[in-house]
């Protein structure tokens, strides 16, 4: 269900006793209070919590997005007159943004123009031979490429795969290139050279020479934000980092102008795609690192909320109004990777390895051709479902709720009243009649569809990985997570599901779990056998790196962790298998051909090839304290009311999530409701209310 506008914004705290251990040394000294502030395309959702005791106040607001730095300011004064705090008092700001990925997936970036070796100005419209898996393959039409061949400049120079310099740089052809780029009047550039990956030379020397020459176009080169072989996802990476550069810089400066004229001292920290935060210096450096930023931290918070009850592999499912966000947490690691897709352009950057889909609480049911269609296309905000009484007339995933009486009649504590009318005509005119159907019947068929589709996208992340999703703990959040969590249970075997405390705003609280954390890549000059003293040399000199960042991020050397992973593949194969450097070539093909055999089911008898290596820095930040609730004294109902299932209707209690205490039960049907979401627990389930605030629904039989 999407979050409603609510006519003003609202706030709720979390107050629990006896806090847990905290843990003791961190990236920064312990402030008195941390913000985390996740800025959506509905609402920014702000988390304030004490470091101390562990108490939360919660804030949501409605974006703004001709300035989300507005909202994130008015958020965090809600959560602050909530406490009863000073601004002085806040030690950490954290922050999760959609900036960069609206500003890619609408093309409002900057006017950028792309730099490049001679003979190569058409890499990015030839691309790959691949196309998405899903689509005909005699109907897809090529995206539109970011960067039109007519801002593509070509510079004399090469440099063999090895770092050779086969050709040295031509200056004068550079000169050329920025006279041209004067004449495009162009507001960022991206540099991308042959092989830069193995000899930056010229491609630093170009970037120099474009910088002194343009004053105020910001110039981007691609061994700063992805120093790999394969020049067309490096190309695209590049320039989708420069295109963002200019508007990012603009938000970042805005935001920390805001929080100086607030009384805020507290350095700023944004969460990146790789799930861990950076300081707003490397962000104005590298934006394009924070595109699956809300994300991220949703499955962040995810892990954390599932730690406190001693559960380590989960399966995330985060469901708001437009899509569903889903990731697998194996043994509390969250996976990355380096294949990732904002909108049609792929875009090589460590990222979460999570799957979107368009299915939310604000998907439309459309029948065409006597077949019912549930999403992509959503109502978003404006008008929003037909039951806000905003003018939307088609059906939703949140009508077909309120059809079925699984939610109440109003929202965020009685602040938004929903009209069961409304989404009752809506159904009926725009699925029940078309198909010959009863109201019921076309909004249980509603659901069943967007729960087949979001199953589709746990398979991805499961199965086709070599999982299987019946080992792991369901955790759904967001906005409709909770209403479909048990629903999704049912239809994939999983036996338990987990609802956060606050489910609505689990995207902040993430923020308030993340680590600082970059990662730092070579690729070989040739790709071929593990050769150890080629390994240590690469490895040092990313170390080197590591420590700059470390350095520059104000790090100290008990809270610094690195992770060395290698890149690995069989000889004649198009792509790699990240996998831990085990210290050694052995060791370390062994564990490729464990990873090779649970992804494929089958490992070659082939030669294997070493092709990159990374390191993964993190610095610790203070872990967040978990509160615990204090003993329940078995919470009563507060209401009743009638909820139509496929089996037949009947009446279920609805009880209040803040009544609950520490070993509460209950059996199903029930509906909890609180104030950012309402959970669903369908016959046949039964919940017990964990010390740390969770929600732990379990299947019975």
């Amino acid at each position: 269900m999407p979050s409603p506008e609510p006519p003003a914004t609202a706030s709720f705290r979390s107050e629990m006793a006896s806090p847990a251990n905290a843990r003791q040394g961190s990236a920064t000294s312990a402030p008195n209070l941390a913000v985390a502030v996740d800025i959506g395309g509905t609402f920014t959702d702000v988390t304030l919590q004490d470091a101390a005791s562990g108490r939360a106040w919660r804030a949501k607001t409605p974006s703004v997005p001709a300035d989300p730095s507005q909202a994130f300011l008015t958020g965090l004064r809600l959560a602050l007159d909530e406490a009863g705090s000073d601004p002085a008092e806040i030690g950490r700001v954290l922050h999760g943004t959609t900036v960069a990925t609206n500003m890619i997936l609408e093309r409002k970036g900057a006017r950028t123009a792309l730099v490049t070796t001679a003979g190569f100005r058409h890499v990015l419209e030839i691309g790959r031979q691949d196309i998405p898996r899903r689509v005909n393959l005699y109907a897809w039409v090529k995206p539109k490429r970011p960067v039109p061949a007519s801002r593509i400049l070509e510079v004399r120079e090469r440099i063999g795969a090895g770092g050779v310099v086969l050709e040295e740089l031509d200056e004068a052809s550079v000169e050329k290139a920025i006279e041209a780029l004067r004449k495009l009047k162009v507001e960022a550039v991206a540099v991308c050279l042959l092989h830069a990956f193995a000899n930056p030379a010229h491609e630093r020397r170009v970037a120099e020479l474009l910088r002194a020459a343009l004053p105020g176009v910001a110039v981007t080169a691609s061994t700063d934000v992805l120093p790999v072989v394969r020049e067309y996802e490096r190309s695209l990476a590049t320039i989708l980092n420069a295109s963002v550069m200019p508007g990012i810089a603009t938000y970042v400066r805005r935001l920390e102008e805001r929080l100086a004229d607030a009384k805020i001292a507290a350095p700023l920290l944004l969460m990146q795609s790789n799930g861990g935060v950076a300081g707003a210096r490397s962000i104005r450096r590298a934006p394009a690192l924070t595109v699956l930023s809300g994300p991220a931290a949703g499955v962040v918070g995810a892990r954390d909320v599932a730690s406190a009850c001693g559960i380590s592999d989960v399966i995330t499912v985060d469901i708001g109004g437009t899509s569903a966000d889903i990731a697998l947490i194996k043994g509390g690691e969250i996976s990355l990777t380096q294949h990732g897709h904002v909108g049609e352009w792929p875009l090589s950057l460590p990222m979460v390895d999570m799957v979107t889909i368009g299915a939310g609480g604000g998907s439309i049911a459309k029948v065409a051709n006597g077949t019912l269609t549930v999403g992509p296309e959503s109502a978003g905000a404006q008008p929003g479902p037909a039951c806000y009484g905003r003018g939307g007339i088609e059906a939703t995933v949140t009508d077909a709720h309120v059809v079925l009486g699984q939610l109440p009649e109003s929202l965020l504590a009685g602040r938004m009243k929903l009209d069961p009318s409304l989404a009752e005509a809506a159904i009926r005119k725009g699925v029940a009649e078309p198909l010959g159907l009863s109201l019921d019947e076309a909004a249980r068929g509603m659901l069943a569809i967007i729960d087949s589709n979001m199953v589709g996208a746990i398979r991805v992340v499961s199965v086709e990985r070599g999982h299987d999703p019946r080992d792991f703990t369901l955790v759904g959040f967001g906005g409709a997570g909770p209403l479909h969590g048990c629903s999704l249970g049912e239809l994939l075997g999983i036996e338990k599901v987990l609802i956060p405390p606050a489910p609505g705003v689990l995207c902040a609280e993430g923020l308030l779990a993340a680590d600082l954390k970059a990662e730092f890549s070579r690729t070989l000059a040739k790709s071929g056998r593990i050769d150890a003293s080629e390994v240590a040399r690469l490895y040092a000199e990313l170390d080197a790196e590591a420590k700059s960042w470390f350095e520059e991020e104000g790090v100290v050397a008990a809270d610094r962790r690195e992770l060395r992973v290698a890149l690995l593949r069989y000889h004649g194969q198009g792509g790699e298998l990240a996998v831990g450097w085990a210290g050694d070539a052995v060791s370390t093909e062994a564990e490729f051909r464990k990873a090779h055999a649970t992804l494929y089911g089958f490992t070659l008898d082939a030669p294997i090839e070493l092709v990159t290596l990374r390191i993964e820095a993190s610095g610790r930040m203070p872990e967040p304290v978990r509160p615990k609730l204090t003993p329940g004294k078995g919470a009563g109902p507060l209401a009743k009311r009638q909820v139509r299932f496929a089996h037949g209707s009947c009446e279920v209690p609805v009880f209040e999530r803040e009544s609950f205490g520490s070993g509460d039960c209950f059996a199903g049907p029930a509906i909890v409701t609180q104030l950012d979401a309402t959970t669903l627990v369908p016959p046949g389930w039964s919940g017990e209310v964990h010390a740390s605030g969770s929600l732990l629904l379990r299947r019975e039989g």
